[in-house]
């Protein structure tokens, strides 16, 4: 997990061939007017934009993910995110779907970050983490990254 702010991000480009698009595309001038939903950057990144209220802990599970990064950043609001490292997770609580690259727990976070305006948060497959925790509305994109 990596929590800092998006003028920092080209500390961590060496980390992964895509990460140089990924920071490229969060630095659009244009990126808070872009509609939600799915963007397709190239092969092996794209985007998902997502605007609206924030999640309660307890409407929420932890996840991770084995095929993708998850490189998220926040707009507007300010997301609290859950940590937890996946080698601790108990059971799924249902099979993954190797198509959506997901799988749920009910495990608690063991760790909280806030992100907001201007930060990043990265997730990797070894990172579970809880997004979207929050009492306001939340403004973010998330890009996701092909390990």
């Amino acid at each position: 997990m990596i929590i800092d702010i998006l003028d920092n991000a080209d500390l961590y480009a060496d980390l992964n061939p895509r990460f140089p698009a990924a920071f490229a595309f969060l630095r659009r001038p244009d990126l808070a007017e872009l509609p939600t939903g799915r963007h397709d950057l190239e092969d092996g990144l794209y985007a998902m934009i997502a605007k609206g209220p924030g999640r309660k802990v307890e409407d929420a599970l932890i996840e991770t993910h084995d095929q993708y990064i998850d490189l998220a950043y926040t707009i507007g609001g300010t997301d609290r995110i859950g940590w937890k490292a996946r080698r601790d997770l108990g059971p799924a609580v249902e099979a993954p779907d190797p198509r959506g690259d997901v799988a749920f727990y009910r495990d608690a976070p063991t760790h909280w970050s806030e992100v907001g305006p201007g930060m990043i948060a990265i997730y990797f497959p070894q990172d579970a983490h809880m997004p979207f925790i929050s009492e306001e509305e939340l403004h973010k994109i998330v890009v996701k990254i092909r390990v």
